[in-house]
């Protein structure tokens, strides 16, 4: 079963990021308009995005959702951890009798890889900040916006 928390958790945050910059009110209604994620996952999850402080909200008819901290402190991997809690990457699967070379250090064997894989996904996303995502998002959008205009002429020329 595919786990959805860490990336719409990750398009919350930056929802709540990019309305920030625009000066625009942020709310989990319009967090789950925006995603086409039920209201109730959205509000799910930002529990922990606010016990971490990742995400501050204010309660009322005026309320609204805020970074906790500056773009440059959160990196994705504060996002992940505080949604996934304890849930690794991978499970072993429960350790069966020794009975041959395989069933008798398969287990550690594969946490032992698995740790590995686990601490070289959470330094990846140490390195990425909601500010440098946010940039990458933007610079991805200009490229869009330039390659969809580029296309736009080209048809027009060709009519």
């Amino acid at each position: 079963m595919l786990d959805f928390r860490f990336p719409t958790a990750l398009q919350m945050v930056l929802s709540v990021a990019v309305a920030e910059k625009q000066g625009v009110r942020s709310t989990s209604a319009i967090l789950a308009a925006g995603l086409e994620a039920n209201p109730s996952f959205i509000r799910k999850l930002m529990v922990p995005l606010t016990k971490d402080g990742i995400i501050v909200s204010t309660l009322g008819r005026n309320g609204s959702i805020h970074l906790g901290r500056p773009a440059e402190q959160i990196t994705l991997r504060d996002i992940y951890l505080a949604v996934i809690d304890d849930k690794r990457i991978w499970a072993a699967r429960p350790e069966v009798p020794a009975r041959c070379l395989v069933s008798a250090n398969a287990c550690w064997y594969f946490k032992s890889v698995v740790n590995e894989a686990e601490q070289a996904s959470l330094a990846v996303l140490a390195r990425h900040t909601v500010a440098d995502s946010l940039a990458e998002l933007e610079r991805g959008d200009k490229r869009a916006c330039a390659e969809y205009a580029a296309a736009q002429e080209a048809e027009a020329a060709g009519k």
